[in-house]
Formats: structure tokens, sequence, C-alpha cells
């Protein structure tokens, strides 16, 4: 039997992490170091067999972000196969940036506003 994955946009996940919802990206060690969401708490794809069970959204689905969306939808159907409240972020970390949400990039990337630094 297939589970539905359902899937929010930024804003949706802006809401619920204003409300308490957590989120967790999937991506591994090298893409979170280049760029993540201040807010999330990292749980790779490739450790989710170990630590599936970290991921709680507390009250709310857990929020689950990649770089595009394709790995998050995945990791969603697994969770909620397991019994674990899960959405999936549409569009992963690229909307999430295009959106303007804030993020950490690596050392020296960006600037105190959280915008990327522009060498002139």
């Amino acid at each position: 039997m297939a589970v539905e994955v359902h899937d929010v946009d930024v804003v949706e996940a802006r809401r619920r992490l204003d409300a308490g919802a957590r989120l967790f990206d999937v991506r591994e060690q090298g893409e979170w170091d280049e760029v993540h969401a201040p807010e999330a708490t990292l749980v790779p794809m490739s450790e989710l067999v170990a630590r599936w069970q970290e991921i709680d959204g507390g009250e709310q689905p857990a929020i689950v972000v990649c770089h595009s969306g394709a790995r998050s939808a995945r990791v969603v159907a697994a969770l909620e196969q397991s019994g674990v409240p899960a959405v999936n972020l549409t569009g992963g970390m690229v909307a999430w940036e295009q959106a303007g949400q804030p993020v950490v990039r690596a050392a020296g990337a960006e600037d105190a506003q959280g915008e990327p630094r522009h060498e002139h």
C-alpha cells in the first residue's frame, strides 16, 4: 500500500516552524556544510535507517527538506510508513533560499544579515 506524501511550500513551512514544528534536513554532511536553514537538524538520508527515530515534529508533523524535494519526499514516505507524521518541503533548499528564508553558509560566505557576500 503506497503512502501519500503531503507537501508544504516554504510559506506553510515557515508558518509551521513559527508555530513549533521542527525541520529536518536529509542531505549529506557536505551539502549541509555548504548551506542549511539555521533551525534545521541534520539527519542524512544515508543514516536514516539508524536515526529515523530522532525525527519528531513535536505537536505537528516533522518538516523534511533536501536539495530540491526528491530525497525528502522518499524520506517522508518512509517515515509515514513507520508511523512518524511528516511532510515534504516542496522545492527543498532551492525554494527555501529563493523565498528569502534565512540560511547558514560555509564560513565567510554570508554577511551578518544572512545575505550572500558580494565581492566588488
